[in-house]
């Protein structure tokens, strides 16, 4: 009976209930008409178990990272040094928009926190420039899911703590996937720009000018560079360096561009800890649901469902691609990857897939998800800051998607792309 949970879940999904209470009202409700009414204590107790954990700390101090750096006006300071650049192409704000979006991914690894950042300031803009309100949107949803991709990334780390894989391959595995579509969103953009002859943002930049936009940007620019460089040096732990990041962020927002104020860290740490709160809970909600998933066997029976149509790796990866980007429609990422990943990773490291290059996959596929209609969070977000609708930014980010879509199945079936840098790192053998 218990086999039924994952129906169970998706209705509760379809009629409304908030994701946290469908993860433990499903697999509670089936194991209370199966008997089992100890087991419905073990799942609750595994909610606070679920996030009773240190590398998970590094979430809730990479989201205050970036609040602070969000609101020292460094956001603004990206915007500003991508406009030099590409500000003067035909199209320019919308190459600005992406860029600015690379950028920002190795300040805070949230879509959503890209997506309100970014959208606040460059969709008015984009929307006075001529650009249609549905077309701003649908760039900046677009081009927001760069943010989990390119290091430091939330959901890499929920990976990494459910799998038990290495949270620093992971983050450099992902370097080049976020690159490729950050370029591809651009080749979409110029393609478009071409045809429908879209504005030109500004005057292009002389080099002296470009040299003070970089200045301006040098210290935010520098973030990543210390998260990566201390985890690869081993100075710090991926979770150490979520904290450095914010000791970071608060030095150079205080005493060095002094934009931000002392009375500003109420409202930062507030905001912060109401973000991290919603996604902690879903972790460990969805760490509890996993424990009914192991009591079902669900995973030894779709694994030979699966194996029973095909034992063509190339194929499964395929078809598995497929499945997750269903999934990515109507469920967050983060939930996903604790209920899917155990499920889904074994049988694919069992054919001869890299762990790490599994993880990608997933966490690539699921992370377009958050742009992709019907549920797509970054969507709404989207439809939030730019009060277009919904169903308005859905169709148009459709050339998007379709590029993010071409950009996971390259990674899928060429696993140089995110296997070099761990590689050459030393962290993948």
């Amino acid at each position: 009976m218990l086999i039924w949970f994952l129906p169970v879940f998706l209705f509760f999904l379809l009629i409304g209930l908030p994701v946290f209470f469908g993860l433990l009202a499903a697999p509670g409700l089936l194991l209370y008409l199966n008997g089992q009414e100890r087991d419905i204590t073990l799942l609750y107790r595994n909610v606070y178990n679920g996030i009773d954990s240190f590398p998970l700390m590094a979430i809730p101090f990479f989201m205050l990272a970036g609040e602070l750096m969000n609101r020292g006006g460094i956001t603004m300071r990206l915007v500003e040094f991508s406009q030099a650049f590409m500000g003067h192409l035909r199209g320019g704000l919308a190459h600005v928009n992406v860029l600015s979006s690379m950028l920002f991914a190795g300040l805070s690894g949230s879509a959503v926190a890209d997506t309100s950042a970014l959208g606040s300031m460059l969709i008015p803009a984009m929307e006075k420039q001529g650009y249609s309100r549905k077309f701003a949107a649908a760039i900046t949803a677009a081009s927001s899911v760069i943010g989990p991709i390119i290091p430091p990334s939330g959901i890499m780390i929920i990976y990494a703590y459910v799998m038990g894989e290495s949270v620093a391959a992971l983050f450099l595995a992902g370097v080049i996937p976020g690159a490729m579509v950050g370029i591809g969103l651009m080749l979409m953009v110029k393609f478009m720009a071409n045809k429908y002859d879209f504005p030109i943002a500004t005057n292009k930049y002389t080099w002296p000018e470009r040299g003070k936009a970089s200045l301006k940007a040098f210290f935010p620019l520098l973030t990543p560079v210390i998260i990566l460089g201390g985890i690869l040096g081993g100075i710090f732990t991926p979770t150490e360096a979520a904290a450095v990041a914010v000791a970071y962020a608060l030095f150079i927002g205080i005493f060095v561009l002094r934009s931000l104020k002392i009375s500003d860290l109420s409202g930062v740490i507030t905001r912060a800890g109401i973000t991290s709160s919603v996604v902690l809970l879903l972790v460990g909600a969805a760490m509890a649901f996993k424990t009914v998933v192991s009591l079902s066997h669900a995973p030894e029976q779709l694994a030979a469902f699966i194996l029973t149509l095909t034992s063509n790796p190339l194929l499964l990866l395929f078809l598995i691609n497929i499945l997750l980007f269903i999934v990515g429609m109507f469920l967050d990422a983060g939930p996903a990857i604790i209920i899917l990943g155990p499920i889904l990773g074994p049988i694919f490291i069992n054919l001869g897939i890299d762990p790490i290059h599994f993880a990608i996959i997933m966490s690539v596929n699921l992370t377009v998800g958050l742009a992709t209609p019907p549920m797509g969070l970054v969507l709404f977000v989207a439809s939030a800051v730019s009060g277009e609708r919904v169903e308005a930014i859905a169709k148009a980010i459709l050339p998007f998607l379709a590029v993010e879509i071409v950009v996971i199945f390259l990674i899928t079936y060429i696993p140089a792309l995110s296997m070099t840098i761990p590689r050459l790192t030393g962290f993948v053998q």
